[in-house]
């Protein structure tokens, strides 16, 4: 089992514009996932999930920083 490199420790420490890019091109991975694995291309599906733990992990760090921003 491949190891998540985006870890919650490692999102914090970025700023907001980084996350709202890492979001923009983690939607986009999973949208090419999901047309390849539609076509049979996409070799390992357990991706699929594993990429939405991080749009999700992306999404959470994003909330916490807008709410200590006030």
């Amino acid at each position: 089992m491949a190891k998540n490199t985006l870890t919650a420790e490692k999102l914090r420490e970025q700023s907001v514009e980084e996350l709202h890019l890492l979001l923009e091109e983690s939607k986009r991975e999973l949208f090419n996932m999901r047309v390849r694995s539609t076509t049979k291309e996409l070799t390992d599906p357990n991706q699929i999930p594993m990429k939405k733990r991080d749009i999700a992990r992306i999404n959470t760090i994003l909330t916490e920083k807008a709410r200590q921003a006030g």
